[in-house]
């Protein structure tokens, strides 16, 4: 895909949606960290259906860790990994207590440090914490670059690179949020929306799908 054509698919996804952000509900970096951690392999929607009940129970390191592993799985039982996913969000904590004051770092390598959270993670913090210029690839950004062709790689770290790469700064801080939402409404999986894409006739997907196929 050439550069002009990379250059329209932005500007377009930007119009509809100047201002894009997580689907995730949190008021605090320290729960936008919680949030993100508690998303892999689950919905958006089981997260925000949990933390509504978690956050006004805790929602600073020193307030989940008086909770306890035990109080943080009663809260987060509907979401897949739970035991894992409260040992990780207590054993953060206290890091984040220890050797943080209490408050999320806007450094990858401290982030990254912290039981559950991997370079996506990290990145979606950074981004929508704190403005940083990163692009979180999940299945969505990874499906949806590939398929278009905007940014192919073999692996979500080639396509992250590739991004990175192509995607003008204007548009850095904001395209991780496009491609997701495109990747979770229109660009879906199994049946591709293609006849109510705002980007069908820029895509180089050679298998559209229209509704009368």
């Amino acid at each position: 895909m050439n550069k002009e054509k990379r250059l329209e698919i932005l500007t377009r996804l930007r119009d509809n949606n100047p201002h894009p952000t997580t689907e995730l509900e949190f008021s605090t970096p320290y729960e936008l960290l919680v949030a993100v951690a508690l998303s892999a392999q689950a919905t958006d929607v089981s997260v925000n259906k949990a933390t509504r009940n978690l956050f006004p129970v805790a929602n600073t390191p020193r307030a989940m860790l008086s909770l306890g592993v035990d109080g943080v799985k009663e809260h987060i039982k509907t979401i897949g990994l739970y035991n894992t996913k409260a040992e990780n969000v207590i054993k953060a904590a206290q890091i984040l207590v220890d050797r943080h004051g209490g408050e999320v770092p806007e450094d990858r390598g401290a982030l990254e440090a912290l039981p559950g959270v991997g370079r996506k993670t990290a990145n979606v913090v950074l981004n929508t914490a704190f403005g940083w210029p990163t692009i979180a690839v999940d299945t969505h950004i990874y499906r949806v670059s590939n398929r278009t062709k905007f940014a192919m790689g073999k692996n979500v770290d080639q396509v992250e690179q590739k991004l990175l790469k192509v995607v003008p700064a204007e548009f850095k801080v904001d395209v991780h949020h496009w491609l997701i939402l495109h990747g979770r409404y229109t660009c879906l999986a199994r049946k591709p929306r293609c006849g109510s894409c705002i980007i069908e006739d820029l895509c180089e997907f050679k298998e559209k799908v229209y509704p009368d196929d």
